[in-house]
């Protein structure tokens, strides 16, 4: 079972307000309460943990920030449960996706997935219509020379 959902960020009325207040705070006393007092979107990750058949592993590769979340450490037990995650260690592979993006054959099917190529005096409104996911926005391109 993967789970790959996490924080998101926007779309939460509550944590929206929370972090315009924790905002207004200063660093050294905002830091501590966010590291502690994060609250993630865990429904895709319990439903990982309750679907995922008996010795299964669950892999999760969604960005969790919170630490106020409980996981359900009793079924888990009782599953028997790996747990896989961490964010993706990239760096390693870095030249070669370099070179398979820029290729002009396009091998890993990438080009298509510019769906809009604007100028830096319309991003506020492209990551606008990005968020609301509307006009079929899946990859915006901010061009300077635009």
């Amino acid at each position: 079972m993967i789970d790959a959902v996490g924080l998101e960020a926007h779309g939460s009325p509550v944590v929206h307000a929370a972090h315009l207040a924790l905002g207004t705070l200063p660093d050294a006393l905002s830091r501590p309460v966010l590291d502690r007092m994060g609250v993630d979107r865990t429904a895709a990750l319990l439903a990982a943990i309750d679907l995922v058949r008996r010795g299964g592993t669950v892999s999760i590769s969604g960005v969790y920030a919170g630490e106020a979340d409980i996981l359900p450490m009793r079924t888990m037990f009782d599953k028997q449960l790996t747990l896989r995650m961490g964010q993706c260690n990239v760096k390693r592979w870095v030249p070669q996706l370099v070179e398979l993006v820029e290729d002009p054959a396009d091998p890993l099917g990438v080009t298509d997935l510019t769906t809009h190529r604007v100028g830096l005096s319309e991003a506020p409104e492209m990551y606008r219509i990005f968020q609301r996911k509307e006009q079929g926005c899946i990859k915006v391109v901010l061009d300077p020379s635009l």
